[in-house]
């Protein structure tokens, strides 16, 4: 044990989990790289969770930043704030949905929090609708809707939270049907559910792609058919675009592009990539929904002059070099060489644009942590950092930042497939059936 490993365990929780058997410093980054307190180099293929979206030390975020830092840091809502109003701007015409407003907070779990705010409020009901296998952060209120026992340690919720199906295409009562059966039989499900329910409901909740949960998710049009009902219930649909927002999906700018036909959600959250690595997140939401709260309300650090500057300068790389494009075009790369090693250890590997899960087994073809636990060892040994998730623990996450290019994924892929092949050595023999 390191003594800045020592040090930590006396005073940080039981819980706050580390990566690693012996856990790793990050001192530094630069692109898609980051060094460790030891001068180790490694590809990062988690970018701090999804967060570090189009490069470490991106310079035009880094000078945003020093030059705001260099005027004044904070002020709070109570003043006007010219980056605040411009990113909400940009943000609001980018989301897709009509006479839009922006709120800006610090964290996903923070904008998942007032997104609840709201559409309770408006709903005047505390019932919401959420995902099975579902993550939407660590606060009293979202842990309430986390349909994930792992990262759910109470039942308490001041929320009366139902859960429904479809967010896991490849295991359930629904993955042997045809993705038109699979949407069929969810959104049945989905109705009688509304048919047992007693009062109104205020809100359904999901990610388009969940992310600790594995980056699962139904097939395209499932949350158009949810919407449909919805609609007919007045119920809002809340799209969690904390993981999937900002073209990492490739395909889509945002997640819920993938259902448009029903049209845009009535809230939206985001977080994580548009700030780079600054404590950014939001909820954007129609008018009448955003205004609909009958008491002030301000956010002290929500929206500051200094991560909303480095924001807008993330965004506008982001939109100028189409890194929405180069995530489509190199996460498909990067999906083909891992599928091509064929590995038994594998069950599958899944995912859009730069948003990648491989989901580990046993030789019984039984969820294996300890696969995916020794596969992130490996992977480290190697010099590629990436993350991990599912309900049972089994699912590699990769998400490298946007600007990866084609021969850092050829590298990082074959690292990867290296590192898989020695978590699947050590597996233990299976022990025949009886």
């Amino acid at each position: 044990m390191t003594e800045l490993y020592r040090r930590h365990r006396a005073v940080t929780p039981a819980w706050l989990a580390t990566y690693y058997e012996e856990p790793i410093e990050l001192t530094h980054g630069e692109g898609r790289h980051v060094w460790d307190s030891q001068g180790r180099r490694y590809l990062d293929f988690f970018g701090g969770i999804l967060t570090t979206m189009t490069a470490h030390a991106l310079p035009e975020v880094t000078k945003a930043v020093a030059e705001q830092a260099g005027r004044i840091l904070h002020t709070s809502t109570l003043y006007l704030s010219s980056p605040m109003v411009e990113l909400a701007e940009q943000i609001a015409e980018l989301s897709g949905i009509p006479d839009a407003k922006v709120f800006f907070t610090t964290s996903g779990t923070e904008a998942n929090d007032t997104a609840l705010l709201l559409a309770t409020s408006y709903r005047s009901s505390n019932q919401v609708l959420a995902m099975r296998n579902s993550y939407h952060g660590r606060s009293f209120t979202t842990v309430g809707i986390t349909g994930n026992s792992s990262w759910s340690p109470t039942s308490l919720s001041p929320l009366q939270t139902l859960y429904v199906h479809g967010g896991v295409r490849t295991r359930g009562p629904f993955a042997h049907l045809s993705d038109a059966d699979f949407i069929a039989a969810c959104t049945a499900d989905l109705e009688d559910l509304l048919g047992q329910a007693g009062g109104r409901i205020a809100a359904l909740i999901a990610e388009p792609v969940q992310g600790v949960g594995g980056f699962t998710s139904g097939p395209d049009g499932l949350f158009a058919s949810f919407k449909r009902v919805l609609d007919r219930h007045g119920i809002l649909w809340i799209s969690d675009e904390v993981q999937t927002g900002w073209g990492r999906t490739g395909d889509h700018f945002w997640g819920w592009q993938a259902h448009a036909e029903a049209g845009p959600p009535d809230l939206l959250t985001f977080a994580k990539g548009i700030g780079n690595g600054l404590s950014m997140g939001g909820v954007v939401a129609r008018t009448e929904v955003m205004d609909c709260l009958g008491a002030n309300s301000i956010s002290t650090f929500g929206g500051s002059p200094i991560t909303t500057a480095g924001a807008l300068a993330n965004l506008r790389h982001l939109l100028d070099h189409d890194l929405q494009g180069n995530a489509r075009r190199v996460g498909a790369l990067l999906t083909e060489r891992l599928r091509a090693a064929d590995l038994p250890v594998v069950r599958e590997v899944r995912g859009r644009g730069l948003m990648i899960g491989v989901e580990l087994v046993d030789r019984a073809g039984e969820p294996s942590a300890p696969a995916a636990t020794a596969t992130l060892e490996h992977a480290r040994a190697l010099g590629v950092l990436i993350g991990k998730g599912g309900l049972a623990g089994n699912v590699l996450r990769i998400a490298p930042p946007l600007s990866l290019t084609t021969a850092e994924a050829t590298e990082g892929a074959d690292l990867l497939v290296e590192a898989l092949r020695r978590a699947q050595d050590e597996l233990p023999a299976s022990t025949p059936a009886p």
